[in-house]
């Protein structure tokens, strides 16, 4: 543990520094093979699996069963329903969940029927549910337009907080790139995305403009203080100075969402601490890489180029130099 402060402190007063913004390409680079590949692949596996909240279907739960065979509940629908391909899961040690496209009333009495005597329960432990498409298309609506107004109103917060439109495409370019990844990997995974999925990407949206913001907030400092280091070693210092402190909250705040899946997906059979968890879970590794390595070097690419700042850096680097040959020349005369 004293060695590891001392690393965070060596870090904060620039003993120790990586060179985080200079190697920007790097990352950059890194991000959009992630971006692409999280585009792609749902694309190729024809799109993301939604969960009938969205796309409307009826959903049966067989509680109390024997057997966890998921392959009967397949057999059993589409003996019923030649022409429908069912989504089985597991609920917990004693529960099987099944669903469909949208059943007519008798298909799905027929449905409920044939699923209680292929288990061998009552028909009273196979509840059946329906949900309308139209009802379901609002569902997605809302959820787009909820993510929407949420990043609209991140980027007006940013802007004016911070009182530069840079920081704030910044912090939009990192939240869209958690975004993508993060969904992207329910695709990849051909995980189902329900609205509990999607409250934990708006969860994790927060957390990593949290978290840019702190980063920010040491740039701001930095670069607003009068020194001999140019922009980018400004902007560089201010991440080093907070790499120790972003990836202790990124652990810290694992540690209970890892539980929580766990707990969720193995041990109580919860669809939806599930669906919340591994959102926030891969959200929260995403967002600390996004925070480090996409949103502070954009910041610095983007500001860098702006005249005031480049002529300021030009003499911070003569300077620089002469002070290097003036060392020199003191080392060569003793």
């Amino acid at each position: 543990m004293a060695s590891f402060s001392q690393f965070g402190s060596d870090l904060y007063t620039g003993k120790r520094s990586y060179d985080i913004i200079g190697r920007r390409k790097t990352w950059y680079l890194i991000a959009l093979i992630m971006i692409v590949i999280s585009l792609a692949t749902p694309w190729l596996r024809g799109g993301y699996q939604l969960g009938i909240e969205f796309t409307g279907g009826s959903e049966f739960t067989i509680s109390d069963v024997e057997s966890l065979d998921q392959s009967i509940a397949t057999e059993t629908v589409e003996s019923v329903v030649s022409d429908e391909l069912p989504r089985v899961s597991q609920l917990g040690t004693h529960g099987i969940r099944v669903q469909t496209g949208q059943l007519t009333d008798r298909q799905t009495t027929e449905v409920q029927d044939a699923l209680a005597e292929a288990y061998d329960v009552p028909e009273s432990q196979v509840a059946a549910t329906f949900i309308g498409a139209t009802w379901g298309a609002d569902v997605l609506a809302q959820a787009i337009r909820g993510l929407v107004i949420f990043l609209a109103l991140a980027a007006v917060f940013m802007t004016l907080y911070f009182r530069t439109w840079k920081m704030s495409l910044s912090a939009m370019a990192a939240l869209l790139h958690d975004l993508l990844i993060t969904a992207g990997v329910y695709g990849i995974v051909g995980l189902e995305v329900t609205p509990a999925a999607v409250i934990g990407f708006l969860t994790i949206l927060g957390y990593s403009l949290y978290d840019t913001v702190v980063v920010f907030d040491k740039v701001r400092e930095n670069t607003a203080q009068e020194s001999i280091r140019t922009f980018k070693q400004s902007v560089n210092l201010a991440v080093n100075q907070t790499l120790v402190r972003s990836i202790n909250t990124s652990v810290v705040a694992l540690l209970p969402v890892a539980a929580i899946l766990f707990i969720g997906s193995y041990v109580l059979g919860a669809g939806t601490l599930r669906d919340i968890s591994l959102a926030l879970f891969i959200g929260i590794i995403v967002g600390t890489y996004s925070t480090i390595f996409i949103a502070s070097p954009m910041y610095a690419h983007l500001r860098e180029s702006e005249p005031k700042i480049k002529a300021s850096d030009a003499k911070k680097t003569q300077a620089a130099e002469k002070r290097r040959r003036e060392v020199d020349a003191a080392a060569a005369n003793a």
